[in-house]
């Protein structure tokens, strides 16, 4: 049975929930590691460095290899949450290398904004994280719009990009510190 994609007006109705997010303090809620195109692994531990971003993740072989700024997809818990209609099985499939329970929003973490995450440390980048026809075919049209459109952007309901810049290990639920 094919999953039931909500509709603008439902996920609108859980955007309160999301705000509710933690601004600092926040948790690691799920790990996502992408080995080639189309192929998700959820590990309990990962390992980053500047080098391959998440080690083991495609993104050091792909088309973005050279572009920093993208090396780690962080998006919230909560939206993916409200997205995939509470189905955790699903949230891999966003693709985003960090679920995390925190507030990802522009007012909350600029640019520059350094985390630690375990024994490692990412820095927000300025790269906007945009839902593309992947996020629609998987879980709605209605659900694109709502993290692409209106107050969206600055609440980056579609994630954030992060680099790192200090190698360690993250684990499902590691506090995300604000530096």
């Amino acid at each position: 049975m094919e999953p039931r994609h909500l509709s603008l007006d439902e996920l609108n109705s859980g955007l309160d929930e999301i705000l509710q997010s933690p601004v600092d303090g926040g948790r690691i809620e799920m790990l996502i590691v992408r080995p080639i195109a189309d192929e998700r692994q959820t590990p309990q531990m990962v390992e980053v460095n500047s080098d391959a971003g998440v080690v083991g993740d495609h993104w050091s072989t792909g088309e973005y290899s050279d572009e920093s700024d993208v090396q780690i997809a962080i998006m919230n818990s909560r939206v993916l949450d409200l997205v995939t209609g509470n189905a955790r099985e699903r949230w891999s499939l966003a693709g985003d290398n960090l679920i995390a329970d925190m507030n990802l929003s522009q007012e909350n973490l600029v640019p520059g904004q350094k985390l630690e995450i375990g024994s490692a440390i990412l820095e927000i980048t300025e790269v906007p994280h945009k839902g593309c026809s992947k996020f629609s075919a998987r879980f709605g049209p209605d659900a694109l719009r709502f993290v692409n459109l209106g107050r969206a952007a600055e609440l980056r309901l579609r994630g954030v990009y992060a680099r790192v810049v200090q190698p360690g290990h993250i684990t499902v639920g590691d506090q995300i510190n604000k530096l």
